[in-house]
């Protein structure tokens, strides 16, 4: 039928689509023809520009190219089309074009083109770069939407957004009946929402026969893939380039002091081409960008200057491509040495990189249920992940790869494709959302790997701690309300909580300035003092959770009086605060702000300041976090865990750690196991508060410890406080939190 369709198209129409057709023709006239056809922009109606000519030409140099005709014909024969590539073969720009076509072929009767990236950088970067190559304007014809920005019109054709929010619309359109083309791309990334949105979809197919799923991979997905999908098309992209591979085995012992060495030793050497770093984690990046700039400084300036480019794949905008291909600043021959990590191969959009270096492993959070907190575990990267880096080296054959890891490494320790994610990560949001997909009648979801089923026990005791569950397991009426919220489900009880205790406004700003980045800019070598006195006119005794608000009330303040946007980034730079940082949560807080006025909640007026506002903060936040309280058990700064036996400090840049001052019970944001136990964004409660606001089957259920004793005497100021647990219960203590996980489980 769909055949059909095509074929009563007008010819100038089917030539437009098949450019191949337009390629393979002999005769100098049909060429004419072809450049009469191309002379109007379909998508827009306005001519070509000649950046378009020059794009296009950098398009059909493209691995991928070659095989447009291939996937235009299985896109018109069937219903889902598997495209296999390596990095840099075009598929995540090329594909998303061809699929526009298709749509615009069709009139637009099933809907328009959308496609998922697990990254929200790369989601923006690609709608960019294809808005670009398809002569159209951002946000017009071609948009993206991004948790909290939409960029993008009712008259969107073809739109790009993170996996998590193609997930987030499918709650109020579980057919998503506004696209008639899905690309799922980068599905060998494995985030909790791509393996979510491969399960939906199957059902979704079978709903609406006319829509069509693109899945994009890399080759070692292929046959796990084809199991999970059945007997679909393929479309492989062969486009493996010769890479020099050099093994530096010796240098796994001082990875960052090999790097720095490498780094300055390729620079000695002359050779021409910029350098690719990639770090093990964010800080490793901080460490190397200090050391670079201060050794490159004292540099022979005949071998031309040394410019280190951080880049940090959490960041939006962030992307590594040079304006020209050999910049020079003056008669000073250029070279840059980019820092990044993992996830940060797709933001590499040069041709003038000729050196990688690698350090082979990356530092991954996995979450521990039994805990309730991720730990931060260095690990080897995956094949998968390392053939990414050889090909940002692209089709130079100058190019070489510098591996700081020995062959037998890669070979024996490094897996075949990084581990799913909903194997490591904490499920809590996932079956939120789950269960309210199951209002919509999709809640069965065959998963491409099933969740730990640990993970998925704790998942379910938290929301029924929430109260976001009744007692058949299904969603509560405070379920349906949480899950309207694109945050973590305890920061959402928290604002709900707070429509009662009359401080959303103030709750809003909290929620928005944890969800942003860190505000905080890293502290500068040799301006350490001058940053802390800054940062400590902001602290407010009451803690960090009310620092927060006053950062952004002065940020705010600022931003209403400033004559430019200059004026605001000064006063950022002097007060050591990132401005993106803080306008990503100016931008959070205006869209939680409508969904407060959307679903009609109460909304009482800010009164920020007062005794009664600050108890009423407290209260909100204990109501959503009250599973995050840790208590100083020898008054020098060692919090234990109430939940479990694990020892943390508060973070150094913590009002209570610049002020000396030591509350014995804290609620903390944050808790991640690493080198330093740090508990972050903490402010002081009471235990008083605590056991009027914890659910009571919570308080219950918690293992036998000198603080629960407390907490029972702080409810009860007559009753005797218990016995310290012996040592020889600790076993019991151990297994305490898995065996209620359990029974919470076999309630639901």
């Amino acid at each position: 039928m769909e055949e059909e369709e095509l074929e009563c198209l007008n010819p100038s129409a089917e030539k437009r689509y098949f450019p191949e057709s337009l390629d393979s023709s002999d005769g100098d006239d049909e060429g004419v023809l072809a450049c009469d056809d191309l002379e109007l922009n379909p998508f827009d109606g306005l001519p070509y520009s000649s950046r378009y000519y020059k794009l296009l030409k950098e398009r059909e140099e493209l691995p991928i190219w070659k095989e447009k005709y291939s996937f235009m014909e299985n896109l018109l024969q069937n219903q889902v089309v598997i495209v296999s590539g390596e990095a840099k073969c075009g598929k995540s720009s090329q594909v998303p074009q061809w699929c526009a076509e298709y749509c615009l072929s069709i009139h637009y009767q099933h809907g328009g083109v959308i496609c998922t990236q697990v990254h929200k950088q790369t989601a923006v970067q690609l709608a960019l770069r294809v808005a670009d190559e398809m002569d159209v304007n951002i946000g017009h014809e071609v948009g993206y939407v991004i948790p909290f920005e939409n960029c993008c019109t009712s008259e969107t054709i073809l739109r790009y957004c993170t996996d998590d929010m193609l997930q987030r619309e499918m709650m109020s359109s579980p057919f998503l009946g506004s696209y008639g083309v899905i690309i799922l791309d980068d599905v060998h990334e494995r985030s909790i929402a791509t393996d979510v949105l491969l399960g939906l979809l199957k059902d979704v197919l079978l709903a609406r026969p006319e829509l069509k799923l693109i899945i994009n991979t890399s080759p070692l997905l292929l046959s796990k893939l084809s199991s999970y999908y059945g007997n679909v098309p393929l479309i492989e992209v062969k486009n493996k380039y010769p890479v020099e591979v050099v093994y530096l085995s010796g240098a796994h012992k001082d990875t960052l002091e090999s790097i720095l060495s490498l780094i300055f030793e390729i620079h000695h050497s002359g050779e021409k081409g910029d350098m690719v770093v990639f770090l093990a984690c964010e800080q490793d990046i901080e460490k190397a960008y200090e050391i670079v700039c201060q050794e490159g400084s004292n540099l022979n300036p005949d071998l031309g200057e040394l410019v280190v480019v951080p880049l940090y794949p959490t960041e939006k905008c962030s992307s590594f491509k040079p304006s020209e291909e050999t910049e020079r600043r003056g008669q000073v021959y250029l070279r840059r040495v980019v820092l990044t990590t993992s996830c940060g191969e797709s933001l590499i959009c040069s041709n003038t990189v000729r050196f990688v270096i690698d350090v082979g492993v990356e530092r991954r959070k996995v979450y521990n249920p039994r805990i309730r907190a991720d730990s931060l575990v260095t690990q080897p990267i995956s094949q998968s992940q390392a053939e990414i880096r050889k090909q940002i080296l692209g089709p130079s054959s100058s190019g070489k790869l510098f591996c700081l890891y020995s062959e037998e490494f890669a070979s024996r320790d490094m897996k075949p494709l990084q581990p799913a994610e909903m194997q490591e990560a904490n499920l809590t949001s996932m079956v939120l959302f789950m269960k309210r997909i199951d209002i919509a009648g999709l809640g069965h979801c065959d998963f491409m790997n099933q969740p730990a089923p640990e993970s998925l026990m704790q998942a379910l005791e938290d929301l029924d701690y929430l109260a976001a569950l009744d007692n058949d397991g299904n969603l509560s009426e405070f379920g349906i309300i949480m899950s309207e919220f694109p945050l973590d489900p305890q920061l959402s009880k928290a604002i709900l909580a707070s429509c009662e205790f009359d401080c959303v406004d103030e709750m809003l700003t909290i929620a928005a300035m944890v969800t942003a980045p860190d505000c905080f800019s890293p502290l500068p070598r040799g301006a350490e003092a001058a940053a802390l006195t800054r940062w400590q006119s902001f602290l407010h005794p009451e803690g960090d959770h009310f620092t927060l608000i006053n950062i952004y009330k002065a940020y705010q303040e600022t931003a209403l009086g400033a004559t430019s946007e200059h004026c605001v980034e000064t006063w950022c730079q002097d007060h050591f605060l990132h401005c993106s940082a803080l306008r990503a949560a100016d931008a959070i807080r205006a869209e939680l702000t409508e969904i407060i006025r959307r679903i009609e909640l109460p909304y009482a007026e800010p009164a920020f300041g007062s005794q009664e506002n600050t108890l009423n903060i407290k209260k909100a936040l204990l109501s959503g976090f009250f599973m995050q309280i840790a208590r100083d058990v020898d008054g020098s700064g060692n919090y234990l865990m109430l939940t479990h036996k694990q020892v943390a400090q508060l973070h150094p840049l913590s009002g209570y750690s610049l002020t000396k001052k030591l509350p014995e019970w804290v609620l903390f944001h944050k808790f991640s196991i690493s080198e330093n136990n740090y508990i972050r964004v903490t402010s002081e409660i009471s235990p008083e508060l605590f056991m009027q606001l914890a659910p009571q089957y919570y308080f219950s259920n918690l293992p036998p410890s000198e603080s629960k004793d407390l907490l029972r005497q702080a409810l009860d100021p007559l009753s005797p406080l218990s016995t310290p647990t012996p040592k020889k219960d600790q076993k019991a203590y151990d297994k305490c939190p898995e065996t209620t996980a359990e029974q919470r489980c076999i309630v639901q």
